[in-house]
């Protein structure tokens, strides 16, 4: 009798310890690795994975690299593989250089995805999108066209020559720039900041000496926008130069009010590292593989659906936004 107690006792003991080492694993960690650190639009991806971690019972392993580069997230790529991570979260510094690691990662059993900057589909089982990349592309082109009263030369104020989405919109925007309509606007030049401040300061200042004739600076990248208006409105270049691009409310709220850029968009970076962190947990227990219809419900978000998207796969956040003088005020507080 006291055998067979012990032998039941024992067998409890099993199945707690194996549902104890179930749901540790359900939970898991979670890494993301953002382009840079510094970055206000990265750090808001941050805060909104971590939340959706917390929401989970997972852990969450944030990192961002001191500069914008590849070889900086290649080697905290491989930090999180020696680590055993669950899955890994990328918003790639380069399309192609992360294949290598990444591959290495998803072979180990790391589940891998991108957001916000999206690395090949051969480096990932699926991407996190803000929006619609042609609508972005187009939207942007659309806004500085009514802004200089359709004529005149405009230039772009990218990110690095490597970011995918910086990339996929600009190629969006000059597809948009061939229709007949815009014969009297002129594209000038594309120029890098390198999604850093100084660089992107030196840069505007640059197309603003290049370009004596310049109307209109478009800048889809977060810092590169608020640099910009910071150069725009030391120079008093109001109804001069337009502005406008991909912001954020808090940092282009100065630059709105006092009309250097009369409109912006972008999406909230929070939603997206959130959209981001359910993603991950959706991989790693199974609900999604990454295949089109694949669908799983991303929390306070609701339900999301793998769709396809060129050579791969994503999960799309929602439309663009428009902050103006309007609605700033109220936006600038969010984010």
């Amino acid at each position: 009798m006291k055998k067979l107690f012990v032998g039941i006792l024992c067998l409890v003991m099993m199945i707690s310890f194996a549902g104890t080492s179930a749901a540790a694993q359900t939970a898991g960690r979670y890494a993301l690795i953002v382009k840079s650190a510094g970055n206000p639009y990265n750090e808001n991806e941050m805060k909104g994975f971590a939340k959706a971690i917390k929401e989970i019972g997972g852990t969450a392993i944030l990192k961002a690299p001191a500069e914008p580069t590849a070889e900086a997230q290649i080697m905290m790529i491989e930090q999180l593989i020696a680590q055993r991570v669950d899955a890994i979260a990328i918003a790639g510094n380069d399309p192609d250089a992360l294949q290598p690691a990444l591959t290495k990662a998803m072979k180990r059993g790391i589940k891998v995805l991108s957001l916000d900057s999206a690395v090949n589909p051969q480096s990932r089982m699926v991407h996190v999108n803000q929006a619609d990349s042609e609508k972005i592309g187009r939207s942007l082109i659309q806004g500085i066209y009514e802004m200089i009263g359709g004529e005149g030369q405009i230039a772009i104020l990218s990110a690095t020559s490597q970011a995918a989405n910086q990339n996929t919109w600009i190629e969006w925007m000059k597809k948009e720039l061939k229709k007949e309509k815009y014969n009297k606007v002129e594209l000038v030049k594309v120029a890098y900041g390198d999604d850093l401040r100084d660089k992107s300061v030196s840069e505007t200042e640059a197309l603003l000496k290049s370009y004596p004739n310049l109307r209109g600076i478009i800048a889809p990248t977060t810092v590169g926008i608020a640099a910009a208006g910071k150069v725009l409105s030391d120079k008093e270049l109001k109804g001069k130069v337009e502005l406008t691009g991909l912001g954020l409310p808090s940092e282009m709220a100065e630059y709105i009010t006092n009309g250097i850029c009369d409109w912006m968009y972008l999406w909230n970076p929070i939603d997206i590292g959130y959209l981001a962190g359910y993603t991950a947990h959706a991989l790693v227990n199974g609900e999604i593989t990454g295949k089109v219809g694949d669908t799983f419900t991303a929390g306070d978000l609701g339900k999301k659906e793998v769709i396809a998207v060129g050579g791969g796969t994503e999960i799309m956040l929602g439309a663009p936004f428009k902050f103006d003088a309007g609605n700033i005020d109220e936006w600038k507080e969010v984010y």
